[in-house]
């Protein structure tokens, strides 16, 4: 089985990450699978909305640590990351998310750059990367300040909070919570209604309600540049031996 599985239902490109054994850790490869996904779907006149999943009680749990540290001794976040989320960002068909367990870093940015996105009850949302002495990634220092206010992206960027379901409801993160056992189902009727509705003018309410997207990929930019630096860094090699020691331990 593919790490990351690509079908289509009706109008519907579903993208499901299948690494359940390293909790859908992503590696440059699933980056890729999935970027090319986006594109492909993009250009399919007959899909109406893209939905992203996971398996049941894992979402996604970041960055895969091994291809991370390859990443790290370029010196760089790595160039299938950001044709990620450059496509994420370039994408024009409704995205739709539907998060069932643990969203760790990327697993939690991803859901930002969605239309609409739904979670569990026993979801968590957390961000660690000021833990890993690294900075945000995917624009989610532009982005969750505008959607959350400052002091709460503060406490979910910088001091790398868990946001339980409840509370990512409460500040926007997501648009509703359902039971695990209900998860998959509702996000793909959510879904399905979207692609139901008419096509083009779904695609320019969308185009309105995102606005120009250039400041999006100059922070993308920016954050990269600074986390490239980051991962040269004496904190961020401090913290990846101790991540590393806790998970020999």
């Amino acid at each position: 089985m593919s790490d990351v599985g690509i079908t289509r239902q009706g109008a519907l490109a579903i993208l499901r990450l299948n690494r359940a054994e390293k909790k859908n850790a992503l590696t440059g490869a699933m980056y890729s699978a999935l970027t090319a996904a986006l594109r492909e779907a993009n250009a399919d006149d007959g899909v109406g909305a893209i939905v992203i999943l996971g398996q049941p009680g894992i979402f996604c749990a970041g960055n895969d640590i091994k291809d991370f540290i390859g990443f790290a001794m370029g010196g760089s976040l790595g160039q299938p990351v950001l044709d990620f989320l450059r496509a994420l960002v370039a994408n024009e068909k409704p995205l739709v998310a539907g998060v069932d367990g643990a969203a760790i870093g990327i697993g939690t940015t991803m859901i930002l750059h969605c239309d609409y996105a739904l979670a569990s009850s026993r979801s968590v949302f957390a961000t660690p990367f000021v833990d890993l002495g690294l900075v945000p990634e995917a624009a989610s220092s532009l982005i969750v300040p505008q959607l959350m206010g400052n002091r709460l992206a503060f406490e979910m960027l910088a001091m790398g909070a868990k946001f339980d379901a409840a509370r990512a409801r409460e500040t926007g993160l997501v648009n509703a919570v359902t039971d695990a056992d209900a998860l998959e189902s509702r996000t793909l009727e959510s879904a399905e209604a979207i692609a139901a509705k008419p096509r083009e003018a779904v695609r320019l309410a969308r185009k309105l309600i995102r606005g120009d997207q250039s400041a999006i990929l100059a922070r993308i930019d920016e954050e990269a540049k600074l986390f490239s630096e980051r991962l040269m860094s004496k904190e961020a090699r401090t913290a990846f031996e101790a991540f590393l020691s806790k998970g020999k331990a």
